[in-house]
């Protein structure tokens, strides 16, 4: 079974504390602060290894952490970072982050950092100065960065085969390519794609069947959201008709229903906002079964989607059990598909091109101040509340430190203009403390 979505909880490491620590030495008597800072927390990583063709690692396995930084130690002696936690996942994996953030891993050897490691805690050592000769408090590490990301395979084939359930599209692959789906002599439909190898005298291409879809794929019915995500990466469509459907529908019915439902499935690429991206791939169209209806039918309905479909699309009638057209079906499969081009140097890579371009939301900055009651104000922003998380307020020494730190960045003087006077409360990060910046 191929296992193509899978949710997983990555959490990077946090950094170490740094240390607070004096010199001790004999005959040293002021030997002065020598506290060593904290290492830095590994981050997660997430590794494209075309060694793997599935999400099936994630079946077992849905929890994920990085090693922790070590805590810096006296006679500053600095704590070792955490080494990184490599996730590998197969060329075609796209990911999607609670935030917001997408990656698209096509490219073997491709990396991407997707939970950050907390900053180490700097020892009491770089506090030190000519006004504060024994800083008597250190920094604590920063947690790591950890939230859920949803992975999803999406097949990276040359073609697709497409089709409503039983065309005959896994017979199709059999005789194109060395695969060996499922093939019988009775009504069923595949489920799950198949991959095979196209063999050209000087390259290779990959054929994907892409199961059976049905009305109402595009809005979910069936397992239309699992089959067409697949199709989005292929270069060019091979729609398989049935020219004796076994229920004894109309071909030209069974043609409209699935390029309806390929037009109205549009890319999750947040790049191409509802553009429908499988609108605009190549076609060629596949009359298949003709050993099942008579040679002047099968040719006289050839003619006739031809007639219908213009020089844009070929048309060619094949059938599996007699390999009827399947000779000038790979050769066109082979003259229209084109060479892939190299990606130049300064964009790294094939997914950092416009179709696969990493999609981040802005970060949010600054600080805002509000007021929750008599003598009591709360304040909120990513950097004073990454200042309250690494130091300890029960400390003295580093209270005045954090004291110092916000009337630089301007968080004492906006309280003073939503009516704060020292000795109020001030709530950062969940942690209330009196606040008196004189």
């Amino acid at each position: 079974m191929l296992y193509d979505k899978a949710r997983i909880f990555v959490q990077a490491g946090g950094g170490g504390n740094g240390c607070l620590s004096f010199r001790r030495e004999a005959h040293v008597p002021r030997g002065g602060p020598d506290g060593g800072d904290g290492g830095h927390g590994g981050d997660v990583v997430l590794l494209c290894d075309d060694a793997l063709r599935d999400l099936q690692p994630f079946k077992r396995r849905a929890h994920f952490r990085a090693r922790r930084g070590r805590h810096g130690e006296g006679a500053l002696r600095h704590g070792a970072d955490g080494e990184d936690l490599v996730i590998r996942v197969p060329p075609g994996t796209h990911v999607t982050a609670e935030d917001g953030t997408v990656h698209d891993l096509t490219t073997p050897g491709r990396r991407v950092v997707v939970a950050h490691g907390g900053g180490g805690g700097r020892g009491n050592k770089r506090f030190a100065g000519s006004t504060h000769q024994a800083p008597r408090f250190a920094e604590r590490g920063l947690p790591g960065e950890e939230g859920w990301l949803d992975l999803r395979l999406k097949l990276l084939a040359d073609v697709g085969l497409v089709g409503l359930p039983n065309a005959g599209k896994s017979s199709l692959l059999a005789r194109l390519t060395r695969a060996a789906p499922k093939v019988a002599g009775y009504p069923f439909t595949t489920l799950e794609p198949v991959l095979g190898t196209l063999e050209g005298e000087d390259r290779q291409l990959i054929v994907a069947d892409i199961p059976g879809l049905i009305e109402g794929a595009s809005q979910g019915a069936g397992l239309g959201h699992e089959f067409l995500a697949h199709v989005e990466r292929t270069r060019l469509l091979v729609h398989v008709l049935d020219l004796a459907p076994f229920d004894a529908s109309d071909p030209a019915a069974n043609f409209e229903t699935v390029e309806r439902e390929l037009a109205l499935h549009d890319s999750t690429d947040p790049l191409r906002g509802s553009v429908p991206a499988l609108a605009a791939l190549p076609r060629i169209l596949a009359l298949s079964k003709a050993d099942l209806v008579p040679p002047e039918a099968a040719d006289g309905a050839g003619a006739a989607w031809r007639a219908r479909l213009g020089n844009g699309v070929p048309v060619v009638v094949t059938s599996s059990a007699t390999g009827q057209g399947l000779d000038e079906l790979r050769a066109e499969l082979l003259r229209r598909v084109p060479l892939s081009e190299p990606a130049p140097d300064d964009l790294g890579g094939a997914e950092d091109l416009a179709e696969h371009r990493v999609f981040r939301p802005a970060a949010r900055r600054g600080f805002e101040v509000e007021r929750v009651g008599d003598g009591a104000f709360r304040v909120t922003g990513e950097p004073v509340e990454r200042l309250i998380a690494r130091h300890d307020l029960d400390n003295e020494d580093a209270l005045a430190h954090v004291e110092r730190r916000l009337h630089r960045m301007g968080v004492v003087r906006a309280l003073e203009g939503a009516g704060f006077e020292p000795g109020d409360d001030v709530e950062i990060a969940g942690v209330v403390f009196e606040l008196d910046p004189g």
